[in-house]
């Protein structure tokens, strides 16, 4: 066994301790120490010699660092986005979201798309890249997070097609949607997390009050006037939330369908004009 095989193989084992997924940390971390990608670490990992602060990257996610923050960058759907410090990481869970707008859009897609609470960018920049003719605004209350979309807008040849205001929700928001995303913070406060999470992410980005729904409440009630005719709105959801969210839907007017995630738990509601 090469070296860096085996390096790989004593990182997994430690990293079991801290991650649900150490095998895949422990290779993030040497490829992104070596400056190279993932997938050219696993063709040929005998070409490579262990660089020297790989031990320091393993360290940092034995302190529960998350492995976004570590790299700088997460994956998502097609593309990758700038994440640090005060702006939530992406979860392949919101895929979901982004899959369900392409089946109800199909290749024409939405004109203009609205993404509440948009983060990094994550669903509004995973939209627009598949429908190049679409215009995006993205609504953030974090200046922080503002900088990292602001950037990955740049990084993703997306600047000219997209505009992005520090705001609260849908306050100040004017115009028509075809196609409004929207993943807001759904976790109870009472609730506890893993380390990663509740140390690391902007608390603001998660907590929402003591059941987890008050931003639902506060968001809502202002979609009919936001969503254009024939468009949708999709909401990620906690996988216990589909009746209590889909009867706030149901008094603001929409018709309220279903999407599971991979794992097949309700994830995302995909609201419409009744």
């Amino acid at each position: 066994m090469g070296e860096v095989a085996q390096r790989l193989r004593d990182a997994a084992q430690r990293l079991a301790a801290v991650s649900d997924t150490p095998r895949l940390d422990a290779e993030l971390l040497m490829a992104d120490a070596l400056g190279i990608e993932r997938q050219a670490l696993l063709l040929d990992p005998a070409r490579y010699d262990v660089p020297a602060d790989f031990d320091a990257l393993v360290e940092r996610r034995m302190a529960h660092e998350p492995v976004a923050y570590i790299l700088g960058y997460r994956d998502f759907w097609t593309i990758r986005l700038a994440v640090g410090p005060g702006a939530l990481i992406p979860r392949p869970d919101s895929e979901t979201l982004i899959a369900a707008a392409m089946q109800h859009f199909g290749a024409a897609g939405p004109g203009h798309i609205l993404d509440l609470g948009t983060g990094p960018g994550t669903l509004l920049f995973a939209a627009m890249s598949e429908w190049s003719d679409a215009r995006g605004l993205g609504v953030d209350a974090s200046d922080v997070a503002l900088g990292y979309a602001r950037a990955n807008a740049i990084a993703l040849g997306l600047a000219d097609r997209v505009g992005l205001m520090q705001g609260d929700w849908a306050a100040g928001v004017t115009g028509r949607f075809d196609l409004i995303l929207c993943n807001p913070p759904y976790i109870a406060e009472s609730e506890a997390l893993m380390p990663d999470v509740a140390d690391h992410e902007p608390a603001g980005a998660l907590f929402a009050g003591a059941d987890g729904l008050a931003d639902y409440r506060r968001i809502i009630p202002d979609l009919p006037h936001l969503l254009a005719p024939g468009g949708i709105a999709i909401l990620e959801i906690g996988h216990t939330q589909r009746i209590s969210v889909s009867e706030m839907a149901d008094a603001a007017g929409f018709a309220v369908a279903c999407r599971q995630d991979l794992a097949g738990r309700d994830r995302a509601l995909l609201l419409t004009f009744a």
